[in-house]
């Protein structure tokens, strides 16, 4: 599929305020392979191709586990997944679709036995987020395949030497 319009480029102030909710989002308290999994999870929905090429590829580099990974679309039956990301994934389930114009309250109230108002509001701009992204993405058929995860990188503790050279692998 050939691309339409390269967003990025045509109109980088969008493309910006897109990244700045991300740059947020990055300081939030959501853990990243949270926050990925929610993102990967929405471009399932949406069917977007390019996302969720670069989320499950980013949930692949933060060593995320495979069952996770290939039981997402079927979640709700998969024992993979903790509470709280069942919590996650059931509250992007709902905000995404918004089903009859709402997202019920039984949803809601799991979703706050997991996650404190503020880390709810954050959540909830996650989902906002990816589906902007989704909705860009789809429309302007960014092409799949072409993304590639930041390296990972290892922390190491502040002062720490390897007392044996094959320590440093």
């Amino acid at each position: 599929m050939e691309s339409r319009i390269d967003y990025t480029k045509v109109a980088p102030g969008a493309f910006q305020a897109l990244l700045s909710l991300g740059k947020y989002l990055s300081h939030s308290e959501l853990e990243p392979e949270l926050q990925d999994l929610v993102k990967l999870r929405a471009s399932q929905i949406n069917h977007c191709a390019y996302c969720i090429d670069m989320h499950w590829k980013d949930l692949r580099a933060q060593g995320a586990n495979e069952q996770k990974l290939y039981g997402l679309d079927a979640w709700e039956e998969s024992p993979y997944y903790t509470d709280r990301e069942r919590a996650a994934l059931a509250w992007t389930e709902a905000v995404t679709r918004l089903d009859d114009g709402r997202v019920s309250e039984p949803v809601y109230q799991l979703a706050r036995r997991f996650f404190s108002e503020k880390e709810l509001a954050d959540l909830t701009l996650c989902i906002i987020a990816i589906n902007g992204w989704n909705r860009f993405n789809i429309a302007f058929r960014a092409p799949a395949g072409t993304y590639r995860p930041a390296p990972r990188v290892r922390a190491t503790p502040p002062g720490f030497r390897p007392t044996r050279p094959e320590a440093s692998h």
